[in-house]
């Protein structure tokens, strides 16, 4: 994912190495490549929010303009996971100590995965789930449900065949991908120019009415899957903007139809447990 991702500017690549420097964490002048963190479920809520006598930044502030990746998700401490919310919302971390409180920045891409049942096999075409339902249930509610609101995508990716393993196709390389990314970007930073936002997750209600107008058709399916799997707020904007980016992707001036539909295929949880 870091190689994907838009290469950063000086600006960010400072803030990245002062946040690694007041943390000791700093090894290089200058961090010039997006982080990847990927702490273990075991980790403390103070290693992974920030915090100590002397206040520290944990994990999402390391992720800082980078990726924080949490395997195996519902086994991390709840607790631990439900102060990640604010962050998500503000980018920013707010941690308060008797003497002082200290705010560390924390605009992180989170990816987290995690097995659709504790056995591995709900939902799957080639073994059967031996969790029951009452299994299943607690196993997901480890992870709340707005937790899981705030996260854009939920994409389910199913066991691969071993025919599919053997056929050797070669995937498409970081630096093909990441042309479309950059592609995307720089449509962004044109049509954002003034307004102190960079790309379409930055925008807020009032820009969505403005940049993410949708045609009748487009309002009819999003108000049909609103209705069927009582979709949040948080979650109708986020449609949009990702609808938006898929767009962009496309090199289409207007979210279409296609767009959008698209987008509500990536609410996958919303679908499949709620």
């Amino acid at each position: 994912m870091p190689t994907i991702l838009p290469n950063l500017t000086f600006e960010e690549a400072l803030e990245i190495t002062k946040i690694h420097s007041i943390s000791g964490e700093l090894k290089e002048d200058l961090i010039t490549k997006r982080p990847f963190r990927s702490p273990h479920y075991t980790v403390s809520t103070s290693s992974l929010i920030g915090g100590g006598r002397i206040p520290k930044p944990g994990e999402i502030s390391l992720a800082h303009y980078g990726i924080l990746f949490l395997d195996e998700l519902p086994e991390f401490d709840r607790s631990s996971l439900e102060v990640l919310r604010g962050p998500l919302e503000d980018r920013k971390v707010t941690i308060s100590r008797v003497a002082s409180t200290v705010t560390f920045p924390s605009n992180f891409m989170l990816i987290a995965s995690m097995n659709p049942c504790p056995c591995g096999y709900y939902g799957s075409d080639l073994k059967k789930c031996t969790c029951t339902p009452q299994t299943i249930k607690r196993y997901v509610g480890k992870v709340s449900g707005p937790l899981l609101d705030r996260i854009d995508l939920h994409i389910e990716v199913k066991a691969v065949e071993y025919e599919k393993l053997a056929l050797n196709n070669k995937p498409e390389t970081s630096k093909e991908i990441k042309e479309r990314v950059d592609k995307a970007r720089k449509i962004q930073l044109e049509r954002y120019k003034g307004l102190q936002i960079v790309c379409n997750a930055e925008l807020d209600s009032n820009l969505l009415d403005e940049f993410c107008k949708l045609d009748k058709k487009s309002r009819d399916i999003m108000e049909k899957a609103f209705e069927k799997f009582g979709l949040s707020a948080r979650a109708h904007d986020k449609i949009l903007k990702i609808a938006r980016t898929i767009a962009d992707l496309d090199d289409s001036k207007d979210i279409q139809y296609k767009h959008i539909a698209e987008a509500i295929q990536y609410r996958n949880l919303d679908k499949k447990y709620f």
